[in-house]
C-alpha cells in the first residue's frame, strides 16, 4: 500500500518520520504540506482520530496560528471553517501527516506509528 506524506521538508520531526518510513520499506509519496495541505476528506478523519478535538489539527508553534486572528478564534469555529483555514494556509497542519486506505497519523510518535503500520 503507497501511503500519503504531508510534510514540511526542513521540519526536523518530518525527517525523523522520512527516515522511518524509509527504514521499514514503506512506500510513501511525499508532499509538500504548505503547497498541498490534506483535504477536507483527510483532515476529518485526523479530526475523528483525535476524538473531535479541533485544535490538535493544529501546528500550534507557527508563527501563522500565533496570529491574533487565528488563535483567537480556535476554539469558536466550526469543523467547515477550521478546515478551511488548514486548506488555505498548509503552515498550520500539525506535521507530519500519514494517510492510507486504513489510517490517519499525524505528528511522529514512532511508538504509535509502529502499533498502527506494525
Amino acid at each position: 500500500m503507497k501511503f500519503k506524506f504531508y510534510e514540511y521538508e526542513k521540519c526536523s520531526t518530518c525527517k525523523k518520520a522520512r527516515l522511518w518510513l524509509e527504514s521499514r520499506g514503506l512506500e510513501f509519496e511525499r508532499i509538500p504540506i504548505r503547497d498541498n495541505p490534506p483535504n477536507k476528506k483527510e483532515l476529518a478523519r485526523l479530526l475523528k482520530s483525535h476524538g473531535g478535538e479541533l485544535k490538535k489539527l493544529f501546528n500550534t508553534s507557527s508563527k501563522d496560528y500565533r496570529d491574533p486572528s487565528i488563535k483567537e478564534v480556535i476554539g469558536e469555529i466550526t469543523d467547515d471553517k477550521a478546515f478551511e483555514l488548514l486548506i488555505g494556509q498548509g503552515n498550520l497542519v500539525k506535521r507530519p501527516v500519514l494517510v492510507g486506505e486504513e489510517l490517519v497519523l499525524q505528528g511522529f510518535k514512532p511508538e504509535q506509528w509502529e502499533q498502527s503500520l506494525g
